[in-house]
């Protein structure tokens, strides 16, 4: 409605018609209705985050006045249905409605619905993710223990489904399984780190290789290097995305073979490579959000083909019942962008074979092609179900792919020279569609290979305990440089305090702390997994690290004078709780319910049993622990910890903003904003809430820097833009809480989290 803007797009493509008719990919009949359902923006939908004890509230929440608020509302002349659960998500945890994210975003009737998405998106108990992108992650029948690599993991969306499955159970706060994420765009792994950073898992590593090549790691097994493999790998890999041309429309106008043509031997190459680190018993999910057979069965049947039996597609048809799919087909044609057909490779012009490659025909051979069963591959179409278009197959591997025949389970030896120290070796690090079953090394290749570990296993026992980036002679380093990642050594003197200090637990792994910094003074300790610790400290010289770890613990220069120098950190609390045994608070909810509106509450705004646990008790970080009580079923029947600060006559929270907010709406409190005004819990006038809220804002700018890089970027990837909690000191939480009882106080400085500014490429979910 902008006069003189951008003029709308024109949602035909001809070109793209007349090759989907070719192929037949859309049932006799439904041409019409497929492409009618293109052209509609994509719906509004959502998953609630289902390992969180809080998951049921929220559900709750949601149904009970959320939901009930839409009935019979209408916006810009379009009814408003109820939100409804997709059928075929497990639990109900995944939602919904008729809204195009454009109407839910600008409609001012929704407002308050779309503040209720955001905040809970921040805090990491929603996630706003297209309804089809969630298929892969539950077709890989995940386990807490199992080893889990996700090959191009940005924007994350999946990547959080996979961390949520690790946690199934919640009473275990370090699962024997973990998440290694990758992505080849140094800029995008910001915005995978920001994802996952919001489900305070120690069991998630962010990683920045190029998938196609991303290297074997090593891990210790009772004293010996092991090649990783992992039991499970997501996919989901870079495709020209016409699957998604209701929420990027640029598609329309820009869709052409070429894409496929130039993305087939990419694809190829990423699957290929992620086969070769799948263990034996293995499942990996292939998934593109194209609809094109090119990207697909196409990929799928040549990978089937070279594995020669090592790899059978999974019958999945029973899985995720009430998800509407089509089979994957068997017959197709490749076409370019001037319309030119060809049906098979010898057809294929001398000047074209650069373009058109063999592997992205279909098997001619009819008994190995019904060998293959790519009818069990899934194709989605997006007027069957109201979504975008996608497709998935499942893989597992039977045995070992034929030109990795002695897939190491053991070390492999290079013959030795006189005086050599025995080194283990790894296959080739690059998967590649021209592999020879058994490489054969010159001797003057196997001396040079060997030095070379050699020195790279010197320099491991120069730095021990102390990962950090690869050095530049082994790989070209780019994007940001990363800080080391140093674990604490087991006598370091920093942490007897802290132990004293929480009475920590004797099962306390210590050894998987770890800081930032390797000279200098510590200021946060970081906490991760047993096995991501032997992952870290057996791999630092060919893996470039970009995230890992949660902070349990923040340095805090007014704690040393009452014994320890670090506070606990809220992002951490959960997976520490179980390990600390002094300095908890069990608190009532009308308690909690002072804790998170007033900033600096008096010791004497608290019940009395409160006043007495915390009478004798020396100041200092603290934790605050809430149990809903069975008898009281109105109350808030989910368990809440914080962490809190008890000075001399006051007792605070330290939790950030929209945790909160969360919180708040969890007890039956009203916290909505509208059109930025604070509507004030304790009968304050507007005047008083917009002076608060002008101070407010202006101490809130400084954490501005990681919003506007993650707003920039998933404006840039189509993505609802969503702001994380940012990492504050006990001193300067304040800073970023709105105060929701009085007004605010002058704010201390604070750290912000790293950010940088980026941009993204290719259409990923």
């Amino acid at each position: 409605g902008w006069a003189g803007g951008y003029p709308e797009i024109v949602k035909e493509n001809e070109l793209f018609e007349r090759y989907y008719r070719e192929l037949g990919i859309v049932p006799a009949g439904e041409w019409d209705a497929f492409m009618a359902a293109l052209r509609e923006p994509l719906p509004a939908t959502l998953r609630i985050t289902g390992y969180r004890s809080h998951a049921r509230e929220i559900l709750h929440c949601l149904k009970e006045k959320y939901f009930r608020e839409l009935q019979d509302l209408e916006v810009d002349g379009q009814k408003v249905e109820m939100p409804q659960s997709l059928s075929w998500y497990p639990e109900e945890l995944a939602w919904h409605t008729n809204l195009s994210r454009k109407i839910l975003r600008k409609s001012p009737q929704l407002e308050k619905f779309h503040q209720f998405l955001v905040s809970e998106t921040e805090c990491g108990n929603i996630s706003r993710q297209e309804a089809v992108s969630m298929i892969p992650p539950l077709l890989l029948d995940v386990s807490p223990h199992h080893k889990i690599l996700d090959m191009c993991a940005a924007p994350g969306s999946k990547t959080a489904q996979l961390i949520e499955m690790l946690h199934a159970d919640m009473s275990v706060p370090f699962p024997k399984g973990f998440v290694i994420a990758n992505d080849v765009d140094n800029k995008r792994c910001y915005l995978l780190v920001h994802q996952a950073k919001r489900l305070n898992s120690p069991c998630i590593m962010v990683v920045n290789h190029d998938a196609s090549s991303i290297p074997n790691l090593q891990i210790d097994v009772d004293g010996r290097k092991e090649i990783l493999f992992y039991d499970r790998i997501l996919c989901d890999v870079p495709c020209s995305g016409d699957g998604t041309m209701r929420k990027n429309i640029d598609v329309w106008k820009k869709w052409t073979t070429q894409n496929s043509l130039q993305l087939h031997g990419l694809q190829l190459r990423i699957a290929t490579r992620g086969v070769e680190q799948l263990a034996e018993g293995g499942r990996m999910v292939y998934s593109t959000c194209s609809l094109n057979p090119i990207e697909n069965e196409a990929v799928i049947a040549s990978l089937l083909e070279k594995s020669q039996g090592a790899l059978e597609l999974a019958d999945v048809s029973s899985e995720l019942p009430g998800l509407k799919r089509m089979p994957g087909i068997t017959k197709w044609k490749v076409m370019l962008k001037d319309g030119q057909w060809f049906e098979e490779w010898k057809d294929v012009p001398s000047n074209r074979q650069t373009q058109i490659r063999p592997t992205m025909f279909p098997v001619k051979d009819e008994e190995k092609l019904k060998t293959m069963n790519l009818e069990r591959c899934l194709r989605i179409l997006p007027h069957h179900q109201n979504t975008g278009g996608f497709f998935v197959a499942v893989l597992i591997k039977k045995s070992p792919m034929p030109w990795n025949k002695r897939q190491p389970k053991v070390q492999q030896k290079f013959p030795q020279k006189p005086g050599d120290t025995e080194v283990a070796a790894t296959n080739s690090d690059n998967g590649s569609d021209c592999v020879t079953e058994e490489p054969i090394l010159a001797e003057n290749e196997d001396s040079k290979k060997m030095q070379e570990l050699q020195n790279s296993d010197t320099e491991q026992s120069k730095k021990e305990r102390v990962c950090g980036p690869p050095p530049s002679k082994k790989m070209k380093l780019f994007g940001f440089k990363e800080d080391p990642f140093v674990f604490l050594p087991e006598d370091d003197p920093l942490f007897l305090p802290i132990q004293k200090f929480y009475a920590l637990d004797s099962s306390f792994p210590k050894m998987n702390l770890l800081t930032r910094t390797q000279e200098g003074k510590k200021r946060q300790l970081y906490m991760v997994s047993k096995e991501l610790r032997n992952v870290l400290l057996n791999n630092s010289e060919k893996m470039k690290v970009i995230n890992t770890g949660i902070k349990v613990w923040s340095r805090n220069s007014d704690g040393e004078q009452f014994g320890c120098a670090f506070r606990l950190a809220q992002e951490g609390i959960y997976t520490l709780y179980p390990f600390i045994h002094a300095r908890i608070v069990n608190v009532c909810i009308e308690d909690v319910k002072i804790l998170l509106t007033q900033e600096n509450p008096f010791l004497s705004k608290f019940s009395s049993e409160t006043q007495k646990k915390v009478k004798d008790m020396a100041m200092g970080s603290i934790v605050l622990k809430y149990d809903p009580d069975p008898e009281k079923p109105d109350d808030l029947q989910c368990p809440i910890v914080l962490c809190g600060w008890q000075g001399k006559t006051s007792l605070r929270a330290f939790v950030p903003k929209n945790e909160r907010l969360h919180y708040l709406r969890m007890m039956g409190v009203e916290v909505f904003k509208a059109k930025r005004k604070v509507e004030e819990l304790e009968n304050k006038t507007e005047e008083e809430v917009q002076h608060m809220l002008a101070q407010t804002e202006e101490r809130m700018d400084v954490e501005d820097k990681e919003h506007d890089l993650v707003t920039k970027m998933e404006a840039e990837i189509g993505e609802e833009s969503s702001q994380s909690p940012v990492e504050n000191s006990a001193m300067e939480i304040e800073n970023k809480i709105e105060d929701l009882d009085q007004s605010s106080k002058n704010a201390n400085c604070h750290e912000s989290q790293e950010s940088k500014d980026t941009g993204a490429s290719h259409v990923k979910d």
